[in-house]
This record gives C-alpha cells, sequence and structure tokens, in this order.
C-alpha cells in the first residue's frame, strides 16, 4: 500500500525523470505571442489540462489497472474482486499495455510530441528500475525509442502501492505545474502569482484526475482522445529550433 510520502515523491519536479527540462509546448506558446502575461498562462494550462492532462492521466490510470487488475479506483487503494476484462499475467499485461501504447500514439498527432513522451517515458523508466527492480517494467511494449511516459507512470505507480486516482493526480499535477515553472523562467513571472494560480486550478486537476481514473475502466480504444491542434503545431515548429531553452 502507498503512503501519502510516495504520492509526492513521484508528483516531486525534483524526481530523476527530467521533466524540469520540458515545457510542455509553452516556450513554442511564448514565442508565438500567444502567452505573455499571467491571465494568458492560466488559460494556457486550463487548456492543457483539459486535453494533454486528461489524455495522459487516462492512460497512466488505465497502465495502472493492467499492473495491479485487483485495485479498484478509489482514492486510497483497495482489494476488490478484478474487474470485468482485466488482464492477469505477464502475457496478458504485455498485449494490453501494447493496446495502450498504440492507442496512445494514435492520439498524439504530432511526431515531435511522439517522441518526447517515449523520451520522457525512458528517462523515468530508468528511475523506476533503479527504485522498483521487480515491478513488471519488462512488459511494456519493446517500441522504437521505448514506451509512452504514461504507460511507465501507471506502472511506476503500482509499483509504489498508489491507487488509480492518485496516479492519475501525478499525471494531471505534473501536466500543469512543469508548464507554470517554465513561464516564470520564459516570462519572468512573480513566482508567488504563479503559485497562487496553479492553487486556483487544483478543483480542476482534481476533477481531470477522477474523471481520467473512471475512464480508465473503459477499452483503450474508447479513452479520452481530446486534442490540442494548435499545440501539436507549435511542437513541431519547436523542434525545428536550434536555440531554445527547453526540450519541448
Amino acid at each position: 500500500m502507498g503512503t501519502p510520502s510516495l504520492l509526492l515523491l513521484l508528483a516531486d519536479g525534483r524526481f530523476p525523470a527530467g521533466a524540469h527540462a520540458h515545457s510542455g509546448g509553452l516556450e513554442a506558446a511564448v514565442a508565438a505571442g500567444r502567452v505573455t502575461d499571467l491571465a494568458s498562462l492560466e488559460a494556457f494550462l486550463a487548456g492543457r489540462l483539459a486535453t494533454a492532462g486528461l489524455v495522459g492521466a487516462a492512460f497512466a490510470a488505465a497502465a495502472h489497472r493492467v499492473a495491479m487488475p485487483e485495485t479498484v479506483s478509489s482514492a486510497h487503494p483497495a482489494r476488490s474482486a478484478r474487474p470485468s476484462g482485466a488482464p492477469a499475467g505477464s502475457a496478458a499485461r504485455s498485449g494490453a499495455l501494447a493496446r495502450l501504447d498504440a492507442e496512445l500514439d494514435a492520439r498524439t498527432a504530432a511526431p515531435a510530441l511522439r517522441a518526447v513522451s517515449r523520451r520522457q517515458g525512458r528517462a523515468l523508466l530508468r528511475a523506476g528500475r533503479t527504485i522498483w527492480p521487480d515491478a513488471p517494467f519488462a512488459d511494456l511494449p519493446a517500441t522504437p525509442g521505448g514506451a509512452h511516459q504514461p504507460l511507465v507512470l501507471g506502472l511506476l505507480c503500482a509499483a509504489a502501492g498508489l491507487s488509480r486516482v492518485e496516479t492519475a493526480t501525478i499525471s494531471a499535477y505534473g501536466t500543469v505545474t512543469g508548464a507554470a515553472s517554465a513561464g516564470v523562467r520564459l516570462l519572468g513571472l512573480d513566482p508567488y502569482q504563479v503559485q497562487a494560480l496553479l492553487v486556483g486550478l487544483a478543483d480542476a486537476c482534481d476533477g481531470t484526475a477522477a474523471d481520467a481514473a473512471r475512464a480508465a475502466d473503459d477499452p483503450p480504444e474508447r479513452l479520452p482522445a481530446a486534442a490540442a491542434p494548435l499545440a501539436d503545431i507549435h511542437a513541431e515548429i519547436h523542434a525545428t529550433w536550434e536555440v531554445r531553452l527547453f526540450a519541448s
């Protein structure tokens, strides 16, 4: 069973998974003049939470369900009968995770964002294998570039004993906090005001996590597919820059 400290540890931006090197698309949005101040940063974060945040959290929760098929989706881990259709055993896990990886790939239209997700997945996997060497990371799909980050996060949180909702919360939280931190550096914003902005988004973050955890009971093909075409365009443009502060 997970502990509050483990939840905080995995949500911490200092966890060695390379999240600090990414702006969540904010650097390109700032360069395009679409984010210029605190108000536009808030709108950017809310939009990111409703799109990439929901999708990533749902897939992380679904991967957690694959790793812990007997765990219900409450805020605290508890045991229950295996949900209908939940996989059991390494072969079944491998197949289920491969389906999730393919579905998340289909939902990530920009090649640059697919590469970023897999790069972050590799970084998170290195940390996970060191901390929880007995976790079933070997069941992740052996795709070029590695598995998508939300899938790795789901298995890592399962290994830590966290619940499905806690897993989705960590994912949704990271979607907004990384970009918010980048906003301080890119725009020279008051960090206290940015933190106040994040406090204002806390209820939306929790709601997104709850929605994602519930969605994880659906087949992979029916998981959320919210899209942000402008973010995809910005990601492709950002990937062509020779000089940039953030990797994405």
